[in-house]
């Protein structure tokens, strides 16, 4: 998991919102996570490569937010554990052929005969200099940090307006 994390301005604000009337803050502010994740799901989504094989971009899911006592919680991720190499890079390290052989058959549109064979020399590379990463997340996230904050601005409005308060 790589937590990333948006600052709210006026959270003392909020926080005080939150203790009045804690059904709006939270109502309020599980849309706006669930907006936002939304959107960081198509951001991420639209950056994943797609490869070979194409389940690493339907993967990418927004799950419910999770709201606790004082907590709204979003979550974009996948439960396929390739997205991290994907995501971040490798060291250089000599992986396992077969799988390559499939990849290197789709992606590459080499013949059966002979994926063995470049699939080998598909690992030997990725032995000497890794795999660059894609950072679909990051890179999705940090394009799309100022959206998220609107987003969660405009709720703190509607909430300071339901309240019938300056700010919230």
């Amino acid at each position: 998991m790589m937590p990333m994390k948006i600052e709210l301005a006026g959270f003392a604000e909020l926080q005080a919102a939150w203790a009045k009337a804690p059904e709006i803050v939270r109502e309020e502010m599980t849309g706006a996570m669930w907006e936002s994740e939304l959107l960081m799901e198509r951001a991420v989504q639209e950056k994943t490569p797609t490869g070979a094989f194409t389940a690493l971009k339907p993967s990418i899911a927004a799950q419910t937010p999770e709201v606790s006592a004082d907590v709204v919680l979003g979550v974009v991720g996948t439960s396929l554990a390739y997205a991290i190499p994907v995501e971040v890079g490798t060291r250089p390290h000599f992986p396992p052929v077969q799988p390559l052989e499939d990849w290197v058959m789709k992606k590459l549109g080499v013949p059966e005969n002979e994926a063995h064979g470049v699939a080998f020399l598909v690992a030997r590379k990725i032995s000497r200099t890794g795999t660059p990463a894609v950072g679909m997340f990051h890179r999705g996230f940090n394009e799309n940090q100022a959206r998220v904050e609107q987003i969660f601005a405009a709720a703190r409005s509607r909430i300071a307006q339901r309240l019938g308060t300056r700010g919230a």
